[in-house]
Parts: C-alpha cells; sequence; structure tokens
C-alpha cells in the first residue's frame, strides 16, 4: 500500500461498500455457475467486466445470467453456507467506521440472497442489490425490476451513493466509496475518499488508497479513527 496523505474517519458520515471481492471472498455469480457446470463461462465475462474490457456491464450481467436458468435455488444456500466468506479484515474496518459514527452502506452488482444476508451478518445499515427472479424453485435466469430499475450497475452504484448522502444532509465530500472492480468507479469518484481492495489495476489506478495485500483493516493505517 502506497504511503502518503493520511484522512481521519471522523471527517465522514458515510461509507460505501463493494460486494463480492470487497466485502466478501467469491464473485457469488460465479460460484453458482459452478453448480451448472458453466463456471468457466460465467467467470470469464465477470473478470473482463470487472477489469473494464467490457463497457456494457447490463448486457454482461444479463448474459450470465441467461446461462444460469435452471440452477435450483439450493445451489445458492450451498454457495452462501459453503464457500462465501467475509474477506480478512471487513468486520474490523466496518466497526471502526461505526464507532467514529459513520453510517454504512452495501452496494452491490450481486444477488439480495446474498447481499441481505452479509448485511445483517455486518450490521450494515443500507444495501441495494439485484433480485434473481425464482420460479419452481430455480432461477430463470432473469432479474426482478425494482422501484429504482433492474441492475445496480456502475451508474446506479453512484446514484444509490449520492442518494443516501442526500438523505443524510451531507456532502459527497463527507463519503468513502469501497472497491475492486471497474463497476465501483463511477462512485469511487464521487466520494471524498476511494479505497480500492485488492481491486483490478485500473481500479487501483485511480484509487485514493490502494489495498493490494492484508486485510480491509489495512486501510486504517491512512484512515485514523
Amino acid at each position: 500500500m502506497n504511503q502518503a496523505k493520511t484522512w481521519r474517519l471522523a471527517d465522514f458520515r458515510l461509507v460505501a461498500f463493494d460486494m463480492d471481492s470487497t466485502l466478501i471472498n467469491i464473485e457469488c455469480i460465479d460460484e453458482i455457475a459452478d453448480a451448472a457446470g458453466r463456471k468457466a463461462e460465467v467467470a470469464a465475462i465477470t473478470e473482463a467486466a470487472m477489469r473494464g474490457e467490457i463497457a456494457d456491464y447490463k448486457d454482461s450481467l444479463r448474459r450470465r445470467l441467461a446461462l444460469l436458468r435452471g440452477v435450483p435455488v439450493s445451489a445458492l444456500e450451498e454457495v452462501y453456507t459453503q464457500r462465501l466468506q467475509l474477506n480478512p479484515g471487513v468486520p474490523e474496518f466496518v466497526a471502526a467506521c461505526r464507532a467514529a459514527g459513520l453510517k454504512t452502506l452495501l452496494v452491490s452488482g450481486g444477488f439480495t440472497f446474498f447481499s441481505s444476508r452479509v448485511q445483517a451478518r455486518l450490521g450494515l445499515d443500507f444495501a441495494r442489490a439485484n433480485v434473481l427472479e425464482v420460479a419452481d424453485g430455480c432461477l430463470t435466469g432473469a432479474l426482478l425490476p425494482q422501484p429504482w430499475g433492474e441492475i445496480v450497475d456502475g451508474a446506479e452504484k453512484r446514484r444509490t451513493l449520492l442518494d443516501v448522502a442526500d438523505l443524510m444532509g451531507i456532502m459527497p465530500a463527507q463519503t468513502i466509496a469501497v472497491g475492486d472492480g471497474a463497476n465501483d468507479l463511477p462512485m469511487m469518484r464521487a466520494a471524498g475518499l476511494s479505497i480500492g481492495f485488492h481491486a483490478k489495476p485500473a481500479v487501483q489506478a485511480e484509487a485514493d488508497i490502494a489495498i493490494v495485500e492484508a486485510g480491509m483493516d489495512r486501510a486504517l493505517e491512512r484512515v485514523r479513527p
């Protein structure tokens, strides 16, 4: 981690987190695809999207979801119970933010099946993610539309961050955004402080703090309570 400027958590009021490969150790959609025997195909699209090599995130997600049609919901439960873990240092960093009085937001291009559980596990204040459509106990390969739209992409992540900040009556400069992929860059650019956690090269290059090894709590060396 590049040693330079330091910040104070007390100067911020809201921290927004990506979920997959940021708060947690996996890309959930890739692990769901494993149950369908299509992990390599789906993971290749995910990697390209996270690196910013696919410009249309929504299209990349729809392509991946189509490959999951027919996967039983029980496969998602297996992913959660057997494969999903919090990344190192995440509970400590979240606890430090909460202790400093920050509200916490999970905003994910992943799915509410996982995000609602991660939110509860970490005690996060707000969350937004995509809702998988299920019929007869299996994925249909589609998402359910929500009042705000259908897919959480980079633009929606940015809008969610700014909307929550507005509801809190704070400025964007009082927010922190933590992510790893290209679809996190819009919210990271909008925030007062951006943290890239084990991020893709393009994200590392733009982040105010880039953590390339160790746990998320290492950010506390630069963002002090």
